[in-house]
């Protein structure tokens, strides 16, 4: 099993920035990715960002690409994922997630890991 563990949410103005952490700890040697997702109220969990174990590899949703930073920690086994120029629309729960291949990273049903959640609210 890996469990991850996300920090870093809160209330933001709009043009603001957070910092969202995700440790994973456990057997992560049997994962090769790992990724962010949102979930809205009445929407469906979407795809924001993902990023290889190794670090080398990012991925991003159109919606977030110039504007959101996805990065690996090696040592420390945590992900971070940095928003700028956050906006009211990006405000939602945002999901860690970790898989053991590094294919279909944009569906949030290949996953085998999931994090709690951690709030994200950009005020206008």
């Amino acid at each position: 099993q890996v469990q991850l563990v996300e920090s870093g949410g809160g209330l933001v103005q709009a043009g603001g920035s957070l910092r969202l952490s995700c440790a994973a700890s456990g057997r992560t040697f049997s994962v090769q990715a790992m990724g962010w997702f949102r979930q809205a109220p009445g929407k469906e969990r979407e795809f924001v960002a993902a990023i290889s174990w190794s670090g080398f590899r990012t991925y991003y949703a159109d919606s977030v690409r110039g504007r959101f930073t996805i990065s690996k920690d090696n040592a420390k086994n945590t992900v971070i994922l940095q928003m700028n120029s956050l906006k009211p629309e990006d405000t939602a729960v945002y999901y860690c997630a970790a898989k053991k291949r590094e294919l279909r990273l944009y569906e949030a049903s290949e996953y085998d890991y999931w994090g709690q959640g951690t709030q994200v609210t950009v005020s206008s």
